[in-house]
C-alpha cells in the first residue's frame, strides 16, 4: 500500500492526478485517504491539486453521449447551510427552456437531501434514469447522472466522506468530472474566498464557459440573501466580479427562508415550486437559472435569463417534464 503525502506539502497538477489515481485505485488504505483528505481541506487545496484531481476522476468515469450544448448546473456541497434542492429545480426549468441538461450528482454527503434524494422522492427511479439517461437526454434534453454509476473508482471513496462528514477535494473534484463532456456550467461552491481558486483550476482544464458562484454568507450557490462572488471562465482565463439578485429583478432574503429538510420535504418544495408556488426559493431558483442560461448562450441579461425560467414554471413545461422523465425512465 502506498502512503499518500503530507498535508503541508502542495502538489503540483501531475503530481496531483497521480496521487488520486493512487486513491481511486485503491492503493494506499481507508485510514490514509481519511487522514489526506480532512488535513487537506484544512490547509485548502490549490487550483493545481484540484485540477490533477479532476483529470485523475476523469480518466476512470464511464462517459456517455450528449447534445452538442449541453450545460449542468450544481454545487459542490457541504455548506452547512441544508437548504431546499435550488440545483436540481434549476436543471428543470433550464432544460424546459430548451439547453438540455445533464445534471450530474449523487445522495448526500453531508447534507440532508442530495439532488439523487430528492429526485428519487419525487418519483423518479434513479437505477432506471441511470439505465435510460442517454435516451431521456436525448429525447426530453434532461437525464441525471448518477455519480455511482459513472464513477466507478468512488465506490470505495463515499463511505469515507460521509464517516468524515466535511467538504473535501472531492466535492471540487465532482462538477469537474461530468460523464457527459459538458462545456459550459454554473457551479456553486461554499467559500466566496475560494472562488478565483476553483475558477483558476476550471481555467487549467478549458471550457466554453463557466460561471463559479458563491454567496457571500458561504452558500454553494448564487445567494439572494446578498451578494455573490462570481467567477466567469471561458478557455482558459477568466474574471471575477459581483453580482446579486437585483440584476435579475428579484428580491433579497434571507437564507433562512429557503431551509430544507429531508428528502420528503425537499421534494414537495420542489413540486409546489413547479406548480406555481410564490417565495424566497422560487426566486433563488430563477436566480441561479439565470446564469444558466447566460453560460447556455441564451441570454446576456439576468433579468431575461429569469423571467425566461419563470415562464418555464408559469406555463406548466417545467412540471411536465418532470412527469415525462419520470415516466421514460422505467
Amino acid at each position: 500500500m502506498r502512503t499518500l503525502p503530507a498535508a503541508e506539502q502542495r502538489l503540483g497538477e501531475q503530481e496531483a492526478e497521480e496521487v488520486f489515481g493512487w486513491i481511486l485505485d485503491g492503493e494506499t488504505s481507508d485510514e490514509e485517504i481519511a487522514r489526506f483528505l480532512r488535513e487537506m481541506s484544512t490547509r485548502s487545496e490549490t487550483s493545481d491539486e484540484i485540477a490533477g484531481a479532476a483529470r485523475a476522476l476523469r480518466a476512470r468515469l464511464i462517459p456517455i453521449d450528449a447534445p452538442k450544448g449541453t450545460v449542468d448546473c450544481c454545487g459542490t456541497g457541504g455548506d452547512g447551510h441544508h437548504t431546499l434542492n435550488v440545483s436540481t429545480a434549476v436543471s428543470l426549468l433550464v432544460a424546459a427552456c430548451g439547453v438540455p441538461v445533464a445534471k450530474h450528482g449523487n445522495r448526500a454527503a453531508s447534507s440532508k437531501s442530495g439532488a439523487a434524494d430528492t429526485l428519487e422522492a419525487l418519483g423518479l427511479n434513479m437505477e432506471a434514469a441511470g439505465r435510460t439517461a442517454e435516451k431521456s437526454l436525448a429525447e426530453l434534453g434532461i437525464c441525471f447522472l448518477f455519480a455511482k454509476n459513472h464513477h466507478p473508482a468512488m465506490g470505495r471513496i463515499q463511505p469515507i466522506r460521509q464517516q468524515l462528514g466535511v467538504r473535501t477535494i472531492f466535492n471540487l473534484m465532482g462538477p469537474l468530472s461530468n460523464p457527459a463532456g459538458v462545456k459550459r456550467q454554473l457551479i456553486g461552491i461554499a467559500r466566496p474566498a475560494y472562488v478565483p481558486i476553483y475558477a483558476a483550476a476550471k481555467a487549467k482544464l478549458g471550457t466554453e464557459r463557466t460561471f463559479i458562484a458563491s454567496g457571500d454568507e458561504g452558500l454553494d450557490e448564487l445567494s439572494i440573501a446578498g451578494g455573490n462572488e462570481l467567477a466567469d471562465v471561458t478557455g482558459n482565463d477568466f474574471e471575477m466580479r459581483r453580482v446579486n439578485p437585483v440584476q435579475a429583478n428579484l428580491p433579497h432574503a434571507p437564507v433562512e427562508a429557503i431551509r430544507g429538510g429531508d428528502p420528503s420535504h425537499n421534494a414537495k418544495a420542489l413540486e409546489a415550486l413547479l406548480l406555481g408556488a410564490p417565495g424566497p426559493y422560487r426566486d433563488a431558483v430563477l436566480f441561479n437559472a439565470a446564469a444558466t442560461l447566460i453560460v447556455a448562450g441564451k441570454t446576456e441579461d439576468w433579468t431575461t435569463g429569469a423571467e425566461m425560467a419563470g415562464e418555464a414554471i408559469d406555463s406548466g413545461a417545467a412540471q411536465q417534464l418532470l412527469a415525462d422523465w419520470i415516466a421514460i425512465a422505467q
